[in-house]
């Protein structure tokens, strides 16, 4: 069994205090020897906390820490179309902040608005992600519309943060919960415009179809009223 040292350093602490106090304190006096006394047992439990504090951390414990630390997340695998990838690495980069901000900012409303944006903001990004071709109806909502309403976010955050009432922080905070409500109805409709080519797509399809099943006989006939008296008081119901 391997004997256990007792670390040196509290008394060569305890020795540094007692030349300081030599230079400074009358150590003739009783005063100042209880005073360097007190002084001398409190250095050296110090030390010896700290020693043993070291002591009791593993070795290599800085290395383990390192190797824990977080890793980067891992980039999503190319497309093959770099702006579909520069949108969809933006995207979350965008969407990542609205939840930063969203938990910075403690008003309800402009809190429920981030959140609404941010779930309108995630269906803009998959629908050009599921149909590529649908990448130049969304550049000016990325290169203008999604930026500035995040520096409009970041401006309410940092104003709520500053903990003063004022001309310019309360009418700039006005401003910014005003307009958010207009900012979320129009990436509403930017998400509804991503499909208005699918839904004239589909209204062409269901217009053939009735035709040709009405041409084939596959659908029933409409139900006609047509008058049989001069009077008009009768109607029948023709097949």
């Amino acid at each position: 069994m391997t004997a256990r040292r007792k670390p040196v350093a509290p008394f060569y602490a305890v020795a540094a205090l007692w030349l300081l106090g030599g230079l400074f304190l009358p150590l003739y006096s009783k005063t100042a020897i209880v005073l360097m006394a007190l002084a001398s047992a409190a250095v050296f439990l110090a030390v010896g906390r700290l020693c043993r504090g070291a002591e009791a951390r593993p070795a290599g414990a800085e290395k383990k820490e390192e190797a824990k630390a977080p890793e980067k997340p891992k980039e999503e695998p190319s497309t093959g179309n770099p702006e579909l990838d520069k949108v969809i690495k933006d995207g979350k980069l965008a969407l990542g902040e609205m939840r930063r901000l969203d938990d910075n900012i403690a008003d309800p409303g402009v809190s429920a608005d981030i959140v609404r944006l941010s779930q309108v903001s995630e269906k803009i990004f998959q629908a050009v992600r599921d149909d590529p071709e649908k990448l130049p109806q969304i550049r000016q909502f990325m290169n203008y519309y999604l930026p500035t309403t995040l520096k409009l976010l970041n401006t309410y955050d940092r104003m709520s943060g500053a903990g003063v009432s004022g001309e310019n922080i309360d009418g700039t905070k006005t401003k910014v919960e005003d307009m958010l409500k207009t900012i979320v109805r129009a990436f509403e409709k930017q998400l509804d415009a991503l499909y208005g080519s699918d839904a004239l797509d589909i209204s062409t399809d269901i217009q053939v179809m009735e035709t040709l099943l009405a041409r084939e006989g596959l659908t029933e006939p409409e139900m006609k009223a047509e008058p049989v008296q001069t009077d008009g008081t009768d109607i029948r119901l023709e097949l």
